[in-house]
């Protein structure tokens, strides 16, 4: 099975889902990479390489080293960050535990699904994290209080 195949198989369903299940989800996806000695390519494709189509694209840079970034969840945003330059650590937590993941180079990246909480750390200096979102900014969708994601996980 791909990566891409096992990703999506772990993509939450609608309802209720426990949070191992929701952070059991959160993948680390290998991208195509296209090697040449004049320099090599990765491409995303929508629909083909990621669990979810996306709609937005946006990145983070001028971070000064060691900086923090992110700091909340996402009611229904599918994300997939990459770190095109430098490195980066992500932290996941879905109500039940917490899991770190470096990102440290350009043709891998984690996808991160709905109701996760994210903090991004560690910035090397001259980091770029690239983020691919399912859906448009909605400041609605954010939770941005980790008290407040605790008690809508209480609730789901």
């Amino acid at each position: 099975m791909s990566a891409i195949a096992a990703a999506k198989e772990r993509v939450p369903k609608a309802g209720k889902m426990a949070g191992t299940s929701r952070l059991s989800a959160c993948t680390l996806i290998d991208l195509p990479k296209v090697q040449d000695p004049r320099g090599n390519l990765t491409f995303i494709e929508a629909g083909r390489h990621l669990p979810f189509k996306f709609n937005r694209v946006f990145y983070l840079y001028d971070v000064p080293g060691g900086s923090d970034r992110g700091g909340h969840a996402l009611k229904s945003t599918h994300q997939f960050i990459i770190a095109m330059a430098g490195s980066f650590d992500v932290v996941l937590d879905a109500g039940n535990g917490r899991q770190r993941f470096q990102l440290n180079r350009s043709y891998y990246g984690l996808y991160i699904p709905p109701m996760v909480w994210r903090e991004l750390e560690n910035f090397s200096s001259g980091s770029v994290a690239l983020v691919l979102a399912s859906g448009f900014y909605d400041e609605a969708d954010y939770i941005r209080e980790h008290d407040d994601f605790k008690r809508s996980l209480a609730g789901a």
